[in-house]
């Protein structure tokens, strides 16, 4: 199981706080994974510099589209593709961050129906 179940008593804050962290750490190994897949693409179908390759990446990871239009068909599949995946990570990285601290939310409330 990966959290306590709702009958056991809520973990202490440091054994919290390690979870954050590994869920923290999660999240940013895939944001700096989908990163590298971003620059790796750009810098290869686009034929751009790492720091443009970087800024589309970055811009399509936050949402707000790339930079420079492609201009190649490999570039403009490579930016449609990843820009659905782009959205798809966003949504797992603020799943793994909050999960955590909505189970704890809820786990207290539980925890506090069983003492009454």
């Amino acid at each position: 199981m990966l959290y306590e179940h709702h009958s056991s008593r809520p973990i202490s804050r440091a054994a919290f706080a390690r979870r954050m962290l590994r869920h923290a750490s999660l999240a940013l190994f895939v944001t700096l994974a989908s990163i590298a897949i971003g620059m790796a693409g750009y810098m290869y179908f686009e034929n751009l510099a790492w720091r443009d390759a970087f800024l589309n990446t970055a811009m399509l990871m936050g949402g707000m589209g790339p930079v420079d239009p492609p201009r190649t068909d490999g570039g403009k599949m490579f930016a449609g593709l990843y820009a659905l995946y782009a959205g798809l990570v966003f949504l797992l990285v603020a799943g793994v961050v909050v999960a955590p601290v909505l189970h704890r939310i809820l786990h207290h409330f539980h925890w506090a129906e069983k003492e009454k």
